[in-house]
This record gives structure tokens, sequence and C-alpha cells, in this order.
């Protein structure tokens, strides 16, 4: 029996001695493996790109500086948004972008309750900051951190001129916008009309139509019945001008007319190349993207806080038809 016990207690050690030895070993591996936790960094800010307009040529460009930004930064970038103006899908996006509580959203102003709403409350709630890009929102409204884009008051005072200058100072003209409303072609409008005031010969008729291809064809052709002697456009909203164009062109030659309109719309380029468009306003689409996500780190960074809530504006310029070979 004694010797059965001294088997059983050294069996025993023996046991004791290896879970000892195997448990000190791992400790002891596993502060050596302490240093692969060095070779992450920390997490790449999450940024959300979201507009109405995917797949045009300005919103192409607005995107490509974005991500060039980006990856200079280290951060990641998405770009999000509907086709057409899908006005739903934008928003359901904007919607899906805050409850995956991303980092920060960069995106395309809509003057409408609901954006503001999910700009004011539902970012807001989760400390997400948002920045406008090319299409602003009154900022009492929104709580957007800043905006980024063109002057928008300021190219409708260039293409007032620029029209003044081809046309002379007499003449009829329409200023065709959406029905909509939005605060970027409303400020377009406010530029355009603080010019025609002061010149009583230049008479200039206000139109409104649904942004549909249809719909804008069926109001051109309205006004040209209405207003025969017209002597030229301006397209406020840049989607409607190749509708509007089109409606022109079937009634006779488009050359006659003075037409101007702003170079975000998907067709406004490719009509300046055909010469349907006297001029356009051009704007700064790639450095609109690469400003926004450059401040939006660094306000996440808290190295510029606060943003200057009167916006970053981007430059300007005129392209007239005459100047494309």
């Amino acid at each position: 029996m004694r010797k059965a016990g001294i088997i059983i207690l050294s069996f025993l050690c023996i046991v004791l001695c290896y879970f000892t030895f195997t448990t000190a070993q791992k400790a002891f591996k596993s502060e050596l493996e302490l240093p692969a936790a060095s070779t992450t960094t920390k997490d790449r800010y999450r940024i959300v790109l979201i507009t109405q307009e995917l797949e045009t040529p300005f919103w192409d460009k607005v995107g490509a500086g974005a991500a060039e930004q980006a990856q200079k930064d280290g951060a990641s970038l998405e770009v999000w948004g509907s086709y057409g103006k899908n006005q739903e899908d934008f928003l359901k996006k904007l919607e899906i972008a805050i409850q995956s509580k991303v980092d920060g959203i960069i995106v395309q102003g809509l003057d409408t309750q609901k954006f503001k709403d999910l700009t004011k409350i539902k970012a807001a709630f989760y400390g997400i900051p948002i920045i406008t890009v090319a299409n602003d929102v009154p900022k009492a409204e929104s709580l957007r951190k800043t905006y980024v884009g063109s002057d928008q008051h300021l190219a409708g005072k260039m293409i007032a001129q620029l029209m003044l200058s081809d046309m002379g100072q007499h003449g009829n003209i329409i200023l065709l916008s959406d029905s909509q409303k939005e605060y970027y072609q409303e400020q377009r409008l406010k530029g355009i009309r603080e010019v025609f005031k002061d010149y009583p010969n230049v008479k200039a008729v206000y139109a409104e139509t649904s942004d549909s291809r249809e719909q804008v064809i069926a109001k051109t052709q309205d006004l040209l019945n209405k207003y025969p002697d017209v002597n030229g456009f301006i397209a406020v909203n840049a989607n409607i001008a190749g509708a509007m164009i089109q409606e022109i062109s079937r009634r006779g030659k488009v050359e006659p007319y003075h037409i101007y309109s702003f170079d975000d719309g998907s067709e406004s380029l490719s009509l300046l190349n055909q010469k349907k468009l006297d001029g356009v306003i051009e704007q700064s689409p790639e450095m609109m993207g690469r400003k926004s996500v450059d401040l939006l780190i660094k306000w996440l960074n808290n190295d510029k806080v606060p943003l200057d809530a009167d916006g970053y504006l981007s430059d300007i310029g005129i392209i007239k038809a005459m100047d494309k070979r």
C-alpha cells in the first residue's frame, strides 16, 4: 500500500509540473509576441461622399479629387449616391451612412426638410460631422460644419454679365429653373437679377419646370409660344439645359439665341463642344473634392476646429463656345 501511494504521489507531481511548465511557456511566449500588435496603426477614418448625380462628368471629378486627398491622408473613402437626381434614394443613402456611424460625411446639399432633419438631428445625435459640397443649404437650418464649393451668387452675376457682353444691353431673356427652388439655384438667380436690374432695356422672364425631360420640353415650347421675340436663355439648373435646347432646335436653329448655363449639368460640356451652349460658368470640382476631405480630416483630428461656417469657396471662371477648338 505504501509503495502504491508513493507511485500515485509521484504521478501527481509529474502532472502538476507538466502543466506548470506549459502554462509558463505560453505566458512567456505571449510576452515575446506582444510587439506584433504595434504593426497596426490607428484605424483609418471612414468617410462617405454622397451625391444625387453619380457618373456625371462634374461629380466624377469631385469624387476623383476626394479620393486623391483621402489616399494622401490615409482615410477610407466610399462614393455613394443615386442616378438621375432620385431624391428618395439619395436621402435613404444619407440615412444609412448616418446609422452606420461613419466618421464623416461629404454630401451634395439638398434644400429640403428631410435633408435638414437628417443633418440637423440624426447626424448631430451620432456626432457625425457633415460638409456640403458643390450645392449648399442654409447653414442655420442644417448644422453642417461647412460648405466647400462655388460662390453661387457670384456665379449668377458672372453669367448675366457674360450674356450682356454677347447680346448687348437690349433684349428679352428667359431664366429657366426647376420647381424645387433649391438654395444654390436661388443664389444664382439672386446674382443674375442684381445685374439685370441695372439694365432697363433687358427684360428677364422667370419660369419654372420640373426636371423631367418631358416637362422641360413642354415648358420650353410654352415659353417660345408666349415670347416669340426672346433673344436668350439661361438654364439656372444646368441639368435642364439639354432638354431646353432640344426643343429650341426643334423650332429652328439655335444660333440666333444666346444660351448659357453652368458646368455641373450632365450634358453641359457636350452641349458647349457642339456650340449649342454659347458659354458656361466653369467650376472647380476636383478642388472641391480635395478640400472637403482635407477639412473633414482636420476637423476629426482637432487640427482645425471650428471650421468656417461661411464655407470655403473654390475658383470659378467662364468658358465660351468660341474658345473650344
